[in-house]
This record gives C-alpha cells, structure tokens and sequence, in this order.
C-alpha cells in the first residue's frame, strides 16, 4: 500500500458526483441512539461502541440484517430529513457536487410508515442540500429483491404521484437467487412512466445478472458490476456502450467480495476502459465516504492522478444531469486538476 498525502488531499478536493449511496446505509450509529431514544424504539444493542462491534460482516445478508433493524428508528418526516442531510453535510466535506441517492420505500412502509412519510423528508434535505451546501441531487427509488415483484409494482405505483421528485428506480438487497428477471414485468411498467433505470448486479451475483439487468430491465447503469470479468463477452459489451458501472470498493472488502483491496479489480476495470466509477455504497456501515473510498483504493492499487481525475469526470458523465450541467462539472474538475498540478 502506497501512502501519498499529497494524493490524498487531490482526491478529497477534487470536485465529484456519488451515484451510488443508500440513504438508510449513511445512518451512522450515534444518529440512530439518537432517533431511536427520541421515538421510544428499544435497539439490540447497548450503545455506539456495541454497535460498532457488530460490523463484522462475513456477507451482504450478514449486513442486511443489521441495516434493516437500524432502519426501524425512522419513523417520521423529521428522521429522514435529519438522516438524508447529516450525509449531505458529510459528502460536502468531500466536495461532492451532485448526488443519485438510493432510497428504499418498502423497507419503511413494511413497518406501517407511509411512503409520503419517506420521501417528504428525503426530499425537504435535499431540496435544502442545494440552496445551503450547493450539492445538487436527485432520488431513485430501490426495489427490494428479497420482496416479491407485487410488493416492488406496489411502491412503484405509490411513486408514481411523486413523480417529478424521483428520477428512477433501481433494484438492491439480496442478490443471490434473485436475479433482475424475477423484476421484468415491474421495470417494463417503470419504464413506461418514464423512470430511468438502474439495477445491483454482479456484487454477489454473477455475470449473468448483469445481462439480464441490461437486457431485461432496460438498464442504464450497472451498481457494481465488479463480477463482469467472468464474461469477456460482456465486458467488451460495456467498453463498446461504455455503460456506467457505480463500484464501492470499501463496501467490496467488507462484505468479502474481494478479500482484501489490494485485490479490488478497480485498476483492471479502468484499463480496460470501462465507465467506471467510486462510490460509498452504505458508508456508516462500511467504514468510509466517497473520497475515503477513492483514497483506499487508490493507495492499494497504486493508481495515478490523471486515474483518479478520470474517475471523478467519469462520475459526473455517468450522472443523469442534462448533458450542459455534465460539462460545466467536468470542467470543473479539470480546472482544479490544472491548479493542483
């Protein structure tokens, strides 16, 4: 592992788009004592430290468990805007300029929360984000694939009505033995109400899910996607169409995909020339924000400044801001990379 301070300071200052963050995974555990005690909801653990402890993850359910119990202390419009902007203030310290949050309305009205509820609050941050922070945002709604696909048309039809608020949908929790086809009859509806489309595949799942998100979901980015190399075919696929893929290499390590970062694919995938970019996936949960992920990846695989400034213009082109706000970004980018030089 290479320490280079300069580099890390250029990769915390240089300005950058995160597409794949979970609102409910940027719950960090001093803010969940504290909802849950303002609520009246009883954790199972006994405080921070105890909760900390338990980040032990041997694989994405060993996770999902502790993510979705922590979930429980959001109960009201308050929680989530408190929730969605403590992440904000955090991803300005990173000089994050634009943000696609994920959030997971099925994980919330399951527990009886209405889904006004939810997004009120996710919306009034961000909403707020922008005028207070300058980090302009958009939401995409997740379907939970351990769900059934009635229960995913449901909050898609619950969506609908807040339409002009949330950009697309997407698909995450467990991906072993739930492949994007079990979902293809809700994305041909989402598309139809003119959602853009995104989709988790090739985390835990296998290469196969990636087609079958491209293929039968009609995605227009792949979350993470780091189990493409198992298809020569399908990379060469994702070169040519240059399809984004949002990779989380802190998450990758915690959760086992890869045993340890020096042996992340992220130094493979950019030179192959694929639409890579760096993420914080659930960043409470896995250690580390967006530029903490650029800094540990780039430490451990050795990669270069103009590497990592590729990164960042790749993230704001990967973004779905109309395409005059992509450039001016972009220039952004290479105008601090001229200034830092």
């Amino acid at each position: 592992m290479i320490h280079d301070p300069s580099l890390e300071a250029f990769i915390r200052g240089i300005p950058k788009a995160e597409l794949h963050v979970h609102i409910e995974g940027a719950l960090e555990p001093e803010l969940m004592f504290t909802l849950a005690r303002r609520n009246g909801i009883a954790l199972p653990w006994d405080n921070v430290d105890d909760l900390r402890q338990a980040y032990d993850f041997h694989n994405l359910q060993s996770f999902l468990d502790i993510y979705y119990r922590g979930a429980d202390v959001l109960q009201h419009v308050q929680d989530f805007y408190d929730l969605t902007f403590s992440y904000f203030k955090r991803a300005a310290e990173d000089n994050v300029r634009h943000v696609e949050l994920f959030f997971d309305p099925q994980t919330h009205t399951r527990r009886d929360v209405p889904f006004e509820t939810v997004i009120t609050g996710i919306r009034g941050a961000c909403v707020d984000a922008e005028s207070r922070l300058g980090i302009s945002s958009r939401m995409i709604l997740c379907f939970l694939r351990h769900l059934s696909p009635s229960s995913a048309l449901e909050s898609l039809r619950l969506a609908v009505p807040f339409r002009p608020w949330i950009c697309g949908v997407g698909l995450d929790s467990s991906e072993a033995g739930n492949p994007p086809s079990k979902f293809q009859s809700v994305f041909d509806e989402a598309r139809e109400e003119n959602f853009r489309v995104v989709a988790h595949a090739g985390e835990e799942g296998p290469a196969s899910y990636i087609r079958e998100a491209l293929d039968l979901l009609g995605a227009q980015r792949i979350d993470h996607g780091v189990r493409c190399f198992e298809d020569e075919e399908l990379v060469e696929r994702l070169v040519r169409e240059q399809i984004p893929l949002t990779v989380c290499p802190l998450s990758n390590v915690k959760l086992r995909v890869f045993p340890e970062m020096a042996q992340h694919n992220l130094k493979r995938m950019i030179d192959r020339g694929l639409m890579v970019t760096v993420n914080s996936d659930d960043p409470a949960y896995f250690g580390g924000y967006v530029a903490d992920n650029y800094v540990a990846a780039a430490q451990a695989l050795g990669l270069t400044r103009a590497e990592v400034v590729a990164l960042a213009k790749n993230s704001f082109q990967a973004s779905f801001l109309v395409h005059d706000r992509k450039l001016a970004l972009i220039a952004e980018v290479e105008r601090y990379a001229a200034s830092a030089a």
